[in-house]
């Protein structure tokens, strides 16, 4: 039964920290299925923060090393949803 992990990564200072996070993920890149970036801009304001959801494949060491890669960075928070494939 293979796992299929989404990874939630809410940047709260994106000024700070958008470099750091994207060199991670680029380090990772071959274990990013799927990525899809919201940012908390609008028409009037450009916000400081986003939302980065990640689809994960490949091997799970890989994702907890990522995980760790990411958690060293700061004013970031990384949740996790888990859903088994039976197929």
């Amino acid at each position: 039964m293979a796992i299929v992990r989404i990874m939630g990564i809410n940047v709260s200072n994106r000024s700070e920290v958008a470099d750091k996070v994207q060199k991670v993920l680029t380090n990772y890149g071959c274990s990013i299925r799927t990525r899809l970036g919201l940012n908390e801009a609008d028409e009037i304001h450009y916000g400081s923060g986003g939302l980065i959801i990640l689809e994960l494949t490949g091997d799970e060491k890989e994702w907890e090393l990522m995980h760790k890669d990411l958690a060293l960075i700061g004013d970031i928070q990384v949740n996790f949803m888990d859903f088994e494939r039976n197929f």
